[in-house]
């Protein structure tokens, strides 16, 4: 009867099996394929930088073996809340929102903490409705987008908040104007009011007195349209006559080039300046003023909002609204993780926006 070869003293152990009980990879089978305990394997998993270089490495192979999947349903049973933070943005296609969500998830998980996102599509509606869903998870807290809510959603908002969930709105700050009510949850972005008078006040100054506002053709695009009335109302404080215009639905570059095309059909006559919603509208309003051979800034100057990356490769170069888009995300995770560390509410900041002036506003 022949007799089966032992294997080599350095071969790696066969990969663990779940166990047949209740057919889930158990945080001690980790433990036992590594050779350390649970509890070093659980600060592993907290932190890795907390563990030595060479368990580290062990815990790492044990991990890949026995495929692992932490159980977080045991630890919101345990504990009656999860390690995720629950953001609702208004969309992700975006890179304004999504350099946001990066911000949130590089501070959060460096903490344990992990982000879960809802894209609301600018919808209060779906918003209140998102609201309910991530609510069941148990988040210990809650990123909204703006301080406009359905009713149902400033319920669910207020609630939470009254059971030791922080909650922040971002990319909004309506500060302490005169006529706002105060407000009701921490807010972490800038005034759009005050962006708007800005961008008006550019545009004066650079000789403009016949100027355009062209505002997003989403309905629910608040913060847009708070910065066209401020605009529109500082323009004319100013002695400027004002056009407002609403950008047509659909691809906002095509929206941009639609808009530059009914100006520069002479159906807005002398106006001499227009400011965006967004740079994707100025941008296509640009590229339609340069097919149709129209000089910007000399017969037409264009602000834009947003400061995207391309707006600064096209020539002339946009003048546009630089926003701290990423810095908003980072802010917000600080803010939550004090407060959920000290048990104190999370607190309003207003962060600084720039002004970036360049060639498609230059004074002729």
């Amino acid at each position: 009867m022949s007799k089966s070869n032992p294997p080599p003293a350095d071969a790696a152990p066969p990969p663990r099996q779940a166990r047949r009980g209740h057919g889930r990879v158990t945080l001690q089978d980790v433990a036992e394929v590594a050779g350390v305990t649970s509890i070093t394997v659980s600060r592993y998993l907290r932190d890795p930088a907390v563990v030595a270089a060479a368990t580290a490495a062990r815990i790492r192979d044990a991990l890949a073996q026995t495929g692992y999947v932490p159980n977080k349903q045991a630890g919101l049973l345990a504990s009656g809340r999860s390690n995720i933070v629950a953001a609702l943005l208004p969309n992700l296609s975006n890179s304004i929102f999504a350099e946001t969500a990066q911000g949130l998830s590089d501070v959060l998980q460096a903490a344990g903490y992990e982000l879960l996102i809802a894209s609301t599509g600018y919808s209060l509606e779906r918003e209140e409705h998102q609201l309910r869903a991530l609510l069941g998870w148990h988040p210990a807290a809650l990123v909204v987008t703006g301080r406009r809510h359905a009713s149902g959603a400033l319920q669910l908002l207020a609630d939470a908040q009254a059971a030791a969930t922080p909650v922040i709105e971002v990319w909004d700050h309506q500060g302490s104007e005169r006529g706002q009510r105060r407000a009701r949850f921490t807010q972490i972005g800038f005034n759009h009011r005050e962006v708007g008078r800005a961008m008006a006040a550019h545009l004066l100054q650079a000789g403009h007195r016949r100027v355009a506002y062209v505002d997003s053709g989403v309905a629910e695009d608040y913060r847009a349209h708070e910065r066209g009335a401020a605009f529109a109302d500082a323009a004319r404080g100013g002695g400027a006559q004002v056009t407002v215009l609403t950008a047509p639905p659909g691809d906002v570059f095509e929206a941009g080039r639609q808009v530059l095309g009914e100006i520069a059909r002479a159906a807005k006559p002398g106006v001499t300046a227009v400011a965006f919603a967004n740079d994707h509208l100025a941008c296509g309003a640009l590229l339609e003023a340069a097919r149709r051979g129209l000089q910007v800034p000399a017969q037409l100057a264009l602000l834009g909002f947003g400061d995207f990356s391309i707006s600064r490769q096209l020539s002339p170069a946009l003048s546009s609204v630089q926003l701290p888009r990423y810095e908003i995300g980072c802010e917000t995770a600080r803010s939550l993780l004090d407060a959920l560390r000290l048990g104190k509410p999370a607190v309003s900041v207003a962060l600084p926006w720039t002004l970036a002036a360049r060639e498609s506003t230059a004074p002729a």
